[in-house]
């Protein structure tokens, strides 16, 4: 192994309470350090998600701080093996892009030389992000640095190769985007069959051969077959009694047939998901960690039934759920508040309680009517929804495509024994939690930057005294937000790709913030000037909702360097576009 410094011009900016974000000076310097800080494995260091031009670190705050994080990586040298050699793949490319005339043009070169020198470059995977396997490759060759196209196309075919900025990307499924074509190939870029999924992960090299050639991939590319993608008892009025849950729970595990236990659903309401708390660790793939919008509802839902914390459970947004059910079981509803009833086979109806576990029987209708406070409630059922998994979750990611998809009418929803529940039912139930209606105001603390000095005085001054409203232009992947004036920015340019959190307000040049909710893009290109900090409570604001923001303590690291502000704009890779 050998040891060398790293740059000493890191910059460390605060990207919420559990994140600290690492400025290095360029490319080279950033997928040096990213490299250093994966083999350093530093305690408390949950994730890391690279970029072009910094390295994003999720921490455990119980193990480590802000501070003793960025003491740890100024100390750090640059560690690299002498011995191992780097995972390298062929892609097979035929060069018919649409924009392959246009780049030659930008590059005052002919269309062959583009061609060829496309080929005889070496490419190095730097990051990944904006899709699952979508990779941002940085070559050796100082000819290629070409600009998006000024309008981005609605869609991108699948394995597309394209160029922006420094970097060669190919599309791994069809989408919008704004890069520049100039072929395509058949490779698959993504496949939940092999190992690792992504064919693109950081440190990857790759060179790009004409169409003929098969795709060759040496060092760490053997194909495994592994997870694939989602291709009560009659009585009165009110909860239902211990005696009847605890004797649903009893007969569920007692029974072999309990293990057939299924929901069909009669009706979804607005979305029904499939989640559970996610997919963390596969940030090197472009993977986020998506899972339930609101955490501690489905993990107190959980408890409520006896399974473990991370067991499957369905995600309602906004209600209107009619379900029946197919054996007998165990259940608990958590989240927004709004009617539960449970319509027995001889029409007996029950109103069971939020936060309270209740009995199901055979042929049971449960319906969830429209949430009143919050907009979205979350099901447990003893056992916890039976799915295929993606990458060890049963979590729906609505951007990335990845989990089970949203559940249709007419869907069947298997249940696993409830046998398989690792912990008693839980009698003592959860007390609300005092959610918000459309039209009411929400206070939300924030922890500032990372890119506040992006801002102007004034436009931070905007976001904490100004009322903003959650807008209708919302869903798991962010709630748009709308103010009378505009966050003013200090800087008019476009900030380098970088890693992005759940709960961030995230500024596109219109001034008006977006939050991020738990499918937001990986990485991105619009500056965040702050994050929300009760990111569950985040998730239950309605459209119609006003927020104010007020500023928490900040785990301010040891001290900004000098060059924090001096980013200049990079290459825009902005992920919102693709």
């Amino acid at each position: 192994m050998i040891s060398t410094p790293l740059a000493s011009t890191l910059t460390f900016h605060t990207a919420s309470r559990r994140h600290l974000l690492v400025e290095c000076a360029d490319l080279p310097a950033t997928m040096a350090l990213h490299h250093s800080l994966e083999a350093a494995d530093l305690p408390g260091v949950t994730e890391l998600i690279p970029a072009a031009r910094t390295v994003l670190l999720s921490f455990d705050p119980a193990r480590t701080s802000a501070e003793t994080l960025t003491d740890a990586v100024r100390g750090l040298g640059h560690t690299e093996s002498v011995s191992d050699t780097a995972r390298e793949v062929t892609i097979d490319v035929r060069y018919d892009g649409d924009d392959l005339a246009e780049v030659a043009d930008l590059l005052s070169v002919s269309p062959a030389e583009v061609i060829n020198r496309h080929q005889a470059a070496t490419w190095q995977v730097a990051f990944a992000g904006f899709a699952p396997g979508f990779g941002y490759l940085a070559g050796d060759d100082e000819l290629f640095d070409v600009p998006r196209r000024s309008s981005p196309r609605t869609r991108v075919p699948v394995g597309s190769v394209a160029l922006a900025g420094e970097f060669t990307g190919v599309y791994p499924r069809s989408s919008p985007g704004g890069w520049q074509l100039i072929g395509r190939t058949d490779a698959k870029l993504w496949d939940l069959d092999r190992q690792p999924p992504a064919l693109f992960v950081p440190g990857t090299i790759v060179k790009f051969a004409e169409a003929g050639r098969e795709i060759v991939e040496v060092a760490g590319s053997s194909a495994r077959s592994g997870a694939s993608g989602f291709s009560g008892s009659p009585g009165a009025e009110g909860a239902a009694s211990d005696s009847a849950v605890d004797s649903a729970a009893d007969s569920a595990s007692d029974s072999a047939a309990a293990a057939s236990h299924s929901f069909e659903v009669l009706r979804p309401g607005l979305q029904l998901l499939i989640q559970d708390l996610g997919r963390p660790g596969f940030a090197s793939m472009g993977v986020s960690a998506a899972g339930a919008a609101d955490r501690s509802a489905l993990t107190a839902a959980n408890r409520l039934v006896g399974n473990a914390e991370s067991a499957a459970g369905l995600e309602s947004f906004g209600g209107g759920v009619l379900l029946r059910s197919a054996g007998d079981g165990v259940a608990a509803v958590t989240g927004a508040t709004g009617t539960i009833t449970v319509t027995a086979a001889d029409g007996t109806v029950l109103t069971p309680r939020l936060g309270e576990a209740f009995a199901l029987a055979d042929g049971d209708e449960l319906e969830l009517g429209p949430a009143e406070r919050g907009v979205r409630r979350y099901l447990a059922i003893r056992g916890g929804i039976d799915v295929d998994t993606a990458l060890g979750s049963s979590s729906a990611d609505t951007l990335a495509g990845l989990g089970p998809a949203a559940v249709d009418k007419g869907t069947t929803v298997g249940v696993h024994d409830p046998r398989t529940a690792p912990n008693l039912v839980d009698p003592n139930p959860t007390q609300p939690r005092d959610l918000p209606q459309p039209g009411e105001t929400v206070m939300l603390s924030v922890t500032r930057g990372p890119r506040e000095d992006w801002f102007t005085e004034a436009g931070v001054e905007t976001l904490l005294s100004q009322e903003w409203t959650v807008t209708h232009e919302s869903d798991r992947v962010g709630l748009r937000l709308s103010g009378e004036v505009p966050l003013e920015r200090a800087r008019t340019g476009e900030l380098p790709s970088e890693g992005a959190v759940t709960g961030a307000l995230q500024v596109p040049p219109n001034g008006q913030p977006v939050l991020f909710g738990p499918d937001h893009p990986l990485t991105g290109g619009y500056p965040i000037i702050a994050s929300v900090d009760d990111v569950d409570l985040a998730a239950q604001l309605p459209p119609g909702v006003k927020l104010r923001f007020t500023t928490s303590a900040r785990p301010t690291p040891n001290a900004h360097s000098a060059e924090a502000s001096s980013t200049a704009a990079g290459p825009r890779t902005n992920e919102n576009e693709g």
